[in-house]
């Protein structure tokens, strides 16, 4: 089966046939309009800079919005970025425009340089898909995140301890959607049992009795691989299971809410705000702080759960996996059992039903993290387009597990080694399926591998 084309151009192109459809027609509001006319001006000396100097021209941008890569269908920004003009953009007069704003002391020396090396590794991964319109959507895609850095840097955003996604005035959920779609090959991506999703969907709209309360809670015990997860979890599931990929509130470290790159992507997903405890003592005069914060926190997500249909996604290794410096082979990092049991016991007392799923994820290879553990913030980003893969197996029960265990700290142990192992058995199937060219027929009778979006 040939791979469908990222995106249909506006404008005269035919429609997408209906398998493409995207399951609802989201339109972005337009950029904000964060460039003076000062600022205008320097965009057109900018251009003239380049082109005096013998500068070539990429291929032009769409000028009046720009369309985004969906195998779902084909997503459109509205009202033309402020650096696009009748005549469109090319990319070396963004990466001018870029140094132009350090020159002018708008924008930090450190920040644009990570920005201009994520602009050509985000390229040279969105070229590789072939598809005849990548230049146009990676792009479009670099732009909208320029303007977004902009804009923070400017006005710096501050993260409650329980933040909800920004879709309005401009939706930064669609904007992290539409970044991370064209880094996935769709041919080789896979969900495991997405019946699951179908039934945790009903256990979160379930109303108790006759009662007014809200549905059950669903809480999703999780490797984490990437800064892109939760637009991973989101895509693989926004065909089949939209309300589950907009709905997901994610426990995140502060590192990708301080982290001027991260920052527009988790303004767009459900937060709950923790200090990770790897990074708890990477300065000792703030630990103090870091634990208050980390209270609030839970209280604010205590607040949610007694108001039920929650869906919370938490990785209790309290980061990313690493590949094993030994083999080079990436895995799950072990679970901490601190973790799975505070969340255990935070989801028990908010006296509504609650049910612990394994989610396994498989994405590294679209941007995996450093080697090691990082203390400063603003890592290297090197991205590819890959196959990914995520997968749950069935609800596993604290009671059922630890019936027969001596005490609690032996029953916390083995329910935690009882989700960590399920996760690494799902984990496994889905590196059959995307690594060993297996697809489909990696399934086992505990792991169904599906493609929903087809």
């Amino acid at each position: 089966m040939h791979a469908p084309p990222l995106v249909a151009l506006a404008g005269g192109a035919a429609s997408p046939p209906p398998w493409l459809a995207s399951p609802r027609a989201a339109i972005l509001a337009a950029p904000a309009r964060l460039l003076r006319s000062r600022r205008g001006a320097l965009r057109l000396e900018a251009k003239a800079a380049w082109r005096a100097a013998g500068g070539g021209r990429g291929p032009r941008v769409p000028a009046k919005g720009a369309v985004l890569a969906s195998y779902m269908g084909a997503e459109e920004v509205v009202g033309p970025s402020p650096l696009l003009d009748e005549e469109g953009l090319d990319d070396e007069v963004l990466i001018l425009h870029i140094r132009k704003e350090v020159e002018e002391g708008n924008l930090p020396a450190d920040v644009a340089s990570s920005l201009e090396e994520l602009y050509y590794n985000y390229k040279n991964a969105v070229l590789k898909t072939g598809d005849p319109n990548a230049y146009e959507i990676m792009l479009s895609n670099m732009m909208a995140l320029f303007d977004r850095v902009m804009l923070d840097v400017q006005n710096p955003f501050t993260f409650p301890p329980y933040h909800k996604a920004i879709r309005e005035p401009f939706d930064y959920y669609m904007f992290g959607q539409n970044y991370i779609r064209p880094l996935v090959d769709f041919r080789n991506s896979y969900v495991g049992n997405i019946s699951l999703f179908h039934d945790m969907e009903e256990k979160l709209r379930q109303r108790q009795g006759l009662s007014e309360e809200e549905g059950h809670n669903v809480v999703l015990m999780s490797n984490h691989q990437t800064e892109a997860d939760p637009a991973i979890i989101a895509l693989l599931l926004e065909k089949s299971n939209p309300w589950i990929s907009e709905n997901i509130v994610y426990v995140a470290g502060d590192r990708v809410v301080t982290d001027p790159l991260c920052k527009p992507f988790s303004m767009g997903r459900n937060l709950i705000c923790v200090y990770s405890k790897k990074h708890m003592n990477d300065y000792p005069e703030l630990v103090e702080k870091k634990r208050r914060s980390n209270t609030r926190s839970l209280k604010e997500m205590a607040l949610l759960l007694r108001g039920g249909s929650q869906l919370i996604w938490i990785a209790p290794s309290g980061g990313r996996d690493r590949p094993d410096p030994s083999t080079g082979e990436w895995y799950p990092a072990p679970f901490n059992s601190s973790s799975v049991d505070n969340m255990r016991r935070l989801l028990e007392h908010a006296g509504v039903p609650g049910h612990i799923y394994p989610l396994s994820l498989l994405c590294y290879e679209v941007m995996p993290p450093p080697q090691q553990v990082e203390k400063e913030i603003g890592e290297q980003r090197v991205i590819s387009f890959h196959g990914v893969g995520i997968s749950v197996t069935e609800e596993i029960k604290y009671g059922d597990i630890t019936a027969h265990t001596k005490n609690a700290d032996e029953g916390r142990e083995l329910f935690t080694d009882t989700l960590y192992s399920s996760v690494v058995n799902q984990y496994n199937v889905l590196k059959s399926a995307i690594f060993r060219d297996c697809g489909a027929d990696a399934s086992n009778t505990a792991i169904s591998l599906s493609q929903p979006w087809l």
